[in-house]
């Protein structure tokens, strides 16, 4: 099954986590990437006041699963924990990395802490655009558009930048 992750990092090394986490996904039993978008640096969503001023480097990957949503969930906090992230009361807190399931197939998830396709996945477009970039046809199960064109619905083009670095 085709899934697509969301990758982030606001401290630390930022590219090497990104990096670290892609490999580390790429490596599970079962799992093949499939596509990778360029580094998107982009400006903090919903963080506390102290974290405006540190920004992110985001990116989708695209993997071949043979492991479903609910087990990859688990493998992939374990990823985060391996790099540093630490899991607290605030859930926007700065974190070496942070791995959201974007879609899973044409799967429908809500259930144990998991939901799929991710909820606000159209209204950010740190995701959106490096979706768009690697599948811009797809059409995300509970969405009628497909990426390129929520892309283009998005008003705000400030603060998402991609980046010409190999990662």
């Amino acid at each position: 099954m085709e899934i697509g992750l969301s990758l982030g990092s606001n401290i630390g090394d930022r590219a090497a986590n990104m990096s670290t986490a892609r490999d580390a996904i790429a490596s599970l039993e079962g799992v093949r990437l499939v596509a990778q978008s360029s580094l998107y640096e982009t400006a903090p969503v919903g963080v506390k006041e102290e974290y405006m001023h540190m920004s992110f480097l985001n990116a989708v990957v695209i993997i071949e699963s043979e492991t479903a949503a609910g087990p990859l969930l688990y493998l992939l906090s374990g990823i985060e924990a391996d790099l540093g992230r630490e899991r607290g009361e605030d859930r926007y807190a700065p974190r070496p990395i942070d791995i959201d399931i974007l879609y899973a197939g044409n799967e429908c998830i809500d259930s144990g802490g998991l939901t799929v396709p991710h909820p606000r996945w159209a209204e950010r477009r740190f995701v959106v655009e490096p979706l768009a970039e690697i599948r811009p046809d797809l059409i995300i199960p509970g969405s009628s558009r497909s990426a390129r064109e929520i892309l283009a619905s998005l008003n705000d083009r400030s603060g998402v930048q991609a980046l010409a670095v190999n990662w």
